[in-house]
């Protein structure tokens, strides 16, 4: 599967053009939010014969789809069985209690073990690894666990789910951290599959229990940053249980767009299915492409897609991107350049412009941390003009406090040049597993 990655770059464009008229000559036939809003932008969509022809297609904003979600559903009835056949529904981008469905036929579900086995290739799974599915069980199914057995059937792997998460509904199917523990242990789990911040607590919870995960040679994580600090962590307590070069893979991707792949940690994140995805960064105010190395936002269309389909569909991060050969694997095709900043993001706090990735990646470097989290409030809450504060929550095993948060002070005004106020609470403060699906590292108050 990865043999295409390896096709010059020419090739790739040329079978990118092909599907790319394709999907849009469907949607034009069935697809009622482009159908009505390339009308209004006056575009004519049989002119949209390759990918540089899809410059002139309007940018679709996140909230378009989580306003109207069933408008974004193929329906063409002449298609094949297998292509209008509804296979299963995921949810991604919305409220949490209205999250916004994303309907998947047949014909996608394929595709997506396609794009999984060229992950796995890509970033090392292997058909011999048992794969340990942390992901919780949620009220509204979660693309990342409902594509978890994908990934084991696709490289020939297998795979067990321990069904964590915060219980709800009649049938009491939800297991706690410590039988989630025993079950790595049990089945010698090779890979980690789930949450980073479930990930880690997992392992640390294994130490506290005096479980054995020297079995664990991978952690395949998503759903929140994964920073150098964070992973280097999790790889010393791994190395603390036995295992020599443990491996942290960071999963970045998204619901709508499926799984990216690194072929080394902190690496660029390989887009593995080029024949699938189409990715581009932009300028977000005028739809303009922005060449290599250029930082803007990303934005994709799907190129062979049949259920909800998104046609240059804003992610909601800025990246940029490279189509060089991979210097480590030689995979061709388009690369996310870090880092990755997420637009909804950014705050100003005391006046000044702030990156909470950044503030985040700082505080994760501090030594012998558990857990901590961000609380952004007022002085006075009672008074809604008074001044923000910053308070800094940490939960660790050191007994030299005044040192701890001398340097929890010194990383937080290094990287949002301001002073916290530091507050020592139980890890569970925090992060409670039972109850939550991976742990708040931000709170604004104000």
């Amino acid at each position: 599967m990865t043999d295409f990655l390896r096709q010059p770059i020419e090739k790739i464009r040329e079978v990118q053009s092909q599907l790319v008229a394709e999907q849009v000559a469907l949607c034009a036939e069935g697809h009622e939010y482009y159908r009505r809003r390339w009308a209004e932008h006056g575009v004519d969509p049989t002119t949209i014969r390759n990918i540089d022809d899809l410059e002139r297609l309007p940018l679709t904003p996140k909230q378009d789809l989580m306003n109207d979600p069933e408008a974004f559903r193929l329906r063409c009835p002449d298609l094949s069985l297998h292509e209008r056949t509804l296979w299963e529904v995921n949810y991604t981008t919305g409220t949490t209690s209205e999250p916004t469905p994303l309907y998947v036929t047949t014909h996608d579900y394929v595709a997506y073990l396609g794009l999984a086995k060229r992950v796995g290739e890509i970033s090392g799974i292997r058909e011999d690894d048992i794969l340990m599915n942390l992901f919780p069980l949620t009220p509204a199914p979660m693309g990342a666990f409902m594509r978890s057995p994908m990934n084991a059937y696709a490289t020939g792997a297998t795979i067990t789910a321990a069904l964590t998460g915060a219980p709800f509904g009649d049938f009491n199917m939800h297991r706690s951290l410590d039988e989630a523990v025993g079950m790595v242990e049990r089945h010698r789990a090779t890979v980690l599959w789930g949450i980073t911040s479930f990930v880690r607590r997992t392992i640390i919870r294994a130490t506290e229990l005096g479980a054995d995960f020297s079995c664990v040679r991978m952690c395949g994580v998503t759903g929140e940053a994964s920073t150098p600090e964070m992973r280097e962590d999790i790889r010393q307590r791994l190395r603390e249980h036995g295992v020599e070069n443990p491996i942290i893979f960071d999963r970045y991707g998204s619901t709508e767009a499926g799984g990216m792949a690194q072929c080394h940690e902190d690496g660029d994140w390989h887009n593995p299915a080029p024949d699938l995805l189409f990715q581009e960064v932009v300028d977000p105010d005028t739809g303009r492409r922005l060449p290599d190395g250029e930082r803007g936002a990303l934005a994709i269309t799907q190129l062979n897609r049949r259920g909800t389909c998104l046609v240059r569909y804003l992610v909601g991060d800025i990246v940029s991107l490279t189509h060089e050969p991979c210097p480590h694997c030689g995979c061709t095709g388009d690369r996310i350049v870090p880092p990755i900043v997420r637009t909804k993001d950014l705050l100003k706090v005391k006046g000044m412009l702030i990156n909470p990735t950044v503030l985040l990646e700082s505080l994760t470097a501090v030594p012998n941390v558990d857990e901590f989290q961000v609380v952004l409030t007022r002085q006075d809450e009672s008074d809604a003009f008074s001044m923000d504060e910053m308070i800094v929550r940490i939960a660790s095993p050191r007994t030299d406090r005044e040192a701890l948060a001398a340097s929890v002070t010194e990383a937080a005004q290094s990287a949002a040049r301001i002073r916290p106020r530091i507050e020592f609470v139980q890890a569970s403060d925090i992060y409670d597993p039972a109850k939550h699906s991976k742990a708040t590292r931000l709170v604004d108050k104000r």
